[in-house]
């Protein structure tokens, strides 16, 4: 992270055929070249859900990525949250799905 740029954060949750389709592997690779940090794993319900940290443009360039994803995937919605960068992440990484409430 560069000491003088902006960091941001962003929650973003997408929908649609986006698990199988190598969705979050495309994104940490992307993330990792870009040098943003955080996270990304498959929801339950068939969502992804990410959280990135990072200078603003790099975090901008991987929300609007999100929109079509890999050339496999068929996005139909992306929610975005806007947050302070916390710098709390190392790197960006794979993380497990939650487990649904049973």
């Amino acid at each position: 992270m560069a000491g003088d740029t902006p960091q941001v954060g962003a929650r973003v949750v997408v929908s649609g055929d986006v698990q199988g389709v190598f969705f979050r592997d495309t994104m940490r690779r992307l993330a990792g070249r870009a040098g943003v940090t955080g996270w990304v794993r498959n929801l339950p319900d068939g969502r992804v859900e990410a959280l990135f940290e990072g200078e603003e443009g790099a975090v901008r360039r991987l929300v609007e990525w999100c929109h079509q994803g890999p050339p496999d995937a068929r996005v139909t919605d992306v929610a975005v949250e806007w947050t302070a960068a916390t710098g709390n992440y190392e790197r960006f990484g794979i993380e497990r799905t939650p487990r649904g409430d049973r």
